[in-house]
């Protein structure tokens, strides 16, 4: 297949797409991330121009020989000629090889910088950022979408760039040596150039619709392939109706592949025929010109060479508008993300949280989750418009504290506002009213490092990485040595699960932990936060999808985890914290009581109710009355 035809097609699709107007404020944005290869970018430009130069002078030479030939003359010029010809041909070699360098070092410089500044600016979102958006849409983003950046530089430039070039030279060469010829192969443009637009809109249409079939079975093949989704289509999925679904797609992909081959076949043969009738006439007309001794034979083969390069740049250049709004609209894409500002800041004269124990203070908050749009974008949640709700108070004026070696208890029915107390102690979101303190310091003129620091946290989920044990404990602590591992796997009472293990620490976790039991996966994290050795321990449900034996182990390890250390426990199972030194009771946002077990009990209210509804009316305080052996329960410092 001729090169130049493929990329006239390539062209032809793409002024298939829709038509954009250009951002002055993209470009410059563009030409901030091009200033750093600025140098090698215009190297790289240099040699396209010197690579198109190489590319006309070949047919010219060709011509010489061919004229050299016919004349008579001594053979030693045609040798001379040949010679030239060789060089030029080693010399388009060497170019295009410096030229590929240039590019590729080009291109992935701008992927590496536009991928470091999205996955840093995405680090910086808020948690807010990540429950809202679909996370392939944003992966997508640091794939697809800087990839397609990066071809404005490596291709899309270059393309333009060689292709007038390339047009320039061989119109006036050709015009010089016979505008007639030349005026009368170029009336035939029109003809191919017409129904290739055509053909090129359906083949872009068709390639649009097979990626989104493609999308879609990569959707349902990720959510059914992960463990929780396996094992929720075995239990309540009809495998007829999902093989029917995914054949279908797969079924019309493969319709489109047919056409698409088809049409580009097509379109391929067309543009060979087009460009033979044109060497036809070129041959012909100029062939009749050199018999009539009004046009040198040589001249005929430079003018039949040149065309041949012709038609695939004057296509290409049709759509040169189209191939650089394509890539910019890449840019654009990843210049969304990048504008979507951080709710959660640090400050740049932030301090760090204070040596040695640690207090919590929360002073009259209030807080209200952030509408969407001040934390997500339509196109990573993949919908049309983003959802209006939000701004809507969650926290009524909650005040309390918590004192170094202290255990502050919050419980509450579903939904009352546990977990949002919880989450603004690390600063996951920002209060919008009153303050959050660590030892006297509000929370948001601390430093994140010093408050990941002195704050850990483990959540109801247990969540791990697919990675190996080892690798999961030393993300709090990288430079943690294997006796380190080895001895908070032991206070984490699970020591002799992974020694038993075939590789050790050196066993992968599997995606999310699913090799290991519920109870097993609780203890990794609880061995991760005695790795961290946080001043600040939140535990938030963290036994409630547990079963008996295994809260037990569990709990066993959080009295470790909490020995000496200012602890907040979110917990559903009230035998969890009776011993607490504080119990706080939060209905719809709002501290309703608070007191010691005992107290509350004896105050008859809506702790009272809880209690009894788990354990039954004739519960004394230490003790269930459902006919179970209540679980164990955290110790006080």
């Amino acid at each position: 297949m001729n090169f130049n035809h493929w990329s006239a097609l390539q062209s032809a699709k793409r002024a298939g797409e829709t038509h954009r107007s250009f951002s002055r404020t993209t470009l410059r944005r563009v030409g901030q991330f091009a200033k750093p290869h600025r140098r090698a970018l215009l190297a790289f430009l240099g040699l396209s121009v010197v690579g198109a130069v190489l590319a006309v002078l070949t047919p010219v030479l060709a011509g010489r020989v061919v004229d050299e030939i016919t004349s008579g003359n001594d053979g030693a010029r045609v040798v001379t000629i040949a010679i030239v010809i060789a060089v030029v041909a080693v010399a388009d070699a060497a170019v295009g090889l410096v030229s590929r360098w240039y590019s590729s070092r080009i291109g992935e410089g701008v992927i590496l910088d536009l991928r470091r500044a999205v996955f840093t600016h995405v680090q910086r979102m808020p948690i807010a950022f990540f429950t809202r958006t679909r996370t392939g849409a944003l992966v997508s983003r640091l794939n697809n979408d800087v990839i397609g950046a990066q071809r404005a530089f490596t291709w899309t430039l270059s393309d333009i760039v060689s292709n007038v070039i390339t047009l320039l030279l061989t119109l006036a060469v050709m015009l010089t040596l016979s505008w007639s010829i030349t005026l009368l192969a170029l009336v035939l443009l029109p003809v191919f150039v017409i129904p290739a637009r055509r053909m090129g809109s359906r083949l872009a249409q068709l390639e649009r619709e097979a990626a989104d079939h493609d999308s879609a079975m990569t959707t349902q093949m990720t959510e059914r392939f992960n463990a929780p989704g396996a094992t929720l289509v075995k239990l309540f999925g009809r495998p007829e109706r999902e093989q029917a679904e995914f054949t279908g797609r797969a079924g019309r992909v493969a319709e489109i592949g047919v056409r698409t081959a088809m049409g580009q076949f097509v379109f391929l043969t067309a543009l060979g025929l087009v460009s033979a009738l044109a060497l036809a006439l070129v041959y012909g007309l100029g062939g009749w010109l050199a018999v009539r001794d009004e046009l040198d034979p040589g001249t005929v083969v430079t003018l039949a060479l040149l065309l041949t390069q012709l038609y695939a740049p004057l296509t290409a250049l049709a759509s040169a508008r189209v191939d650089a709004m394509t890539a910019l609209v890449s840019f654009e894409r990843v210049f969304e993300v990048l504008d979507l500002r951080p709710l959660i800041e640090e400050r740049p004269d932030a301090a760090t949280v204070h040596p040695g124990p640690v207090s919590v203070r929360f002073d009259h908050v209030h807080f209200a989750y952030p509408a969407a749009d001040k934390v997500s974008l339509a196109s990573l949640e993949e919908v049309a418009v983003l959802d209006q709700r939000g701004g809507t108070e969650i926290l009524h004026d909650v005040s309390f504290g918590v004192e170094p070696g202290q255990m502050v208890a919050i419980v509450g029915t579903s939904g009352s506002g546990k977990s949002t107390i919880a989450s603004l102690v690390p600063r996951l979101y920002d209060v919008d009213s009153g303050t959050v303190r660590l030892s006297g310091v509000d929370v948001r003129d601390l430093t994140f490092e010093s408050i990941r620091e002195a704050v850990g946290m483990v959540t109801q989920d247990g969540h791990l990485f697919h990675e190996t044990v080892g690798e999961n404990l030393r993300f709090v602590k990288p430079e943690a040595g294997n006796d380190e591992l080895w001895d908070a796997l032991r206070r984490a009472r699970i020591d002799h699960v992974v020694s038993a293990l075939p590789e050790g620490l050196d066993t992968v976790v599997g995606e999310r932990g699913y090799r290991f039991s519920g109870g097993e996966r609780q203890r990794l994290t609880i061995a991760r936060l005695l790795l961290a050795q946080p001043r600040v321990v939140i535990l938030d449900e963290a036994t409630s999808n547990l079963d008996s034996t295994s809260e037990a182990e569990v709990q066993a390890a959080l009295t470790a985890a909490l020995e000496g250390r200012t602890a907040i426990v979110i917990a559903h199972r009230l035998s969890t914290i009776v011993r607490a030194d504080v119990i706080l009771v939060v209905e719809d946002g709002r501290i309703v009581e608070r007191g010691s077990h005992h107290e509350l009990l004896a105050a008859g209210g809506r702790y009272s109710e809880l209690y009894h509804t788990q354990f039954g009316p004739d519960a004394t305080g230490e003790a269930g009355a459902t006919g179970e052996e209540p679980a164990p329960v955290l110790q006080p410092v």
